[in-house]
């Protein structure tokens, strides 16, 4: 197991691009104001699992901490579920965000790939749960449309923005960290459409 965890103190205005939709039954969970929401945002799988911790000043999105658990292909599926069951909880407990984004099942060519995820996604949101975290979850798709304004763009085209957005000095890796990080974004820019939609009502 292998639990990388990578810091930035980088402070960068969010840009606006065309946001993704938030689930009905969390709208609720979101809050009315803008001043500091931390958010832990996760992209599942057995072998390695994303993750990114972000913050957003009003419109400011601060990058906390981000990184990649790994499980050893030689473990059980149950021990490897479980260590990524163990550090998704340590990194809620280290950096106490209150809602985690995680990216939604979508379609697998390869079944056997589907399922690992599945199983990934389902210990992680337990531990979520557990956790007492408001759970959000984006395709891929609304996540490529939140980060770069284009549904169909491509992995190097996201994980660029994903650099720019933050101000990074590099492309942060492995891909699993990168599309956690645009996971969160996308939440950021959904939670910022969310409250306006609904200021917007009054």
């Amino acid at each position: 197991m292998s639990l990388q965890i990578l810091s930035t103190p980088v402070i960068q205005r969010g840009k606006q691009y065309l946001l993704a939709k938030t689930d009905k039954q969390n709208m609720k969970k979101i809050k009315k104001d803008l001043d500091i929401v931390r958010i832990l945002g996760i992209d599942p799988g057995t072998a390695t699992t994303g993750w990114a911790i972000l913050e957003q000043h009003n419109k400011e999105l601060v990058p906390v901490a981000y990184g990649h658990i790994s499980t050893s292909p030689k473990d059980s599926t149950c021990q490897r579920l479980k260590e990524v069951a163990q550090d998704i909880d340590e990194i809620i407990k280290k950096y106490q965000p209150t809602e985690g984004i995680i990216e939604d099942l979508f379609f697998f060519k390869n079944v056997k790939t589907a399922m690992k995820v599945s199983q990934s996604r389902g210990a992680i949101m337990l531990t979520l749960i557990k956790a007492g975290l408001g759970i959000f979850e984006y395709t891929p798709l609304q996540v490529k449309q939140a980060v770069t304004g284009y549904g169909r763009a491509d992995k190097k085209q996201v994980q660029l923005m994903v650099k720019n957005i933050l101000k990074l000095k590099e492309i942060p890796t492995p891909d699993d960290t990168a599309d956690a990080l645009a996971i969160a974004i996308c939440h950021m820019q959904s939670r910022v459409f969310a409250i306006a939609k609904e200021e917007s009502r009054k």
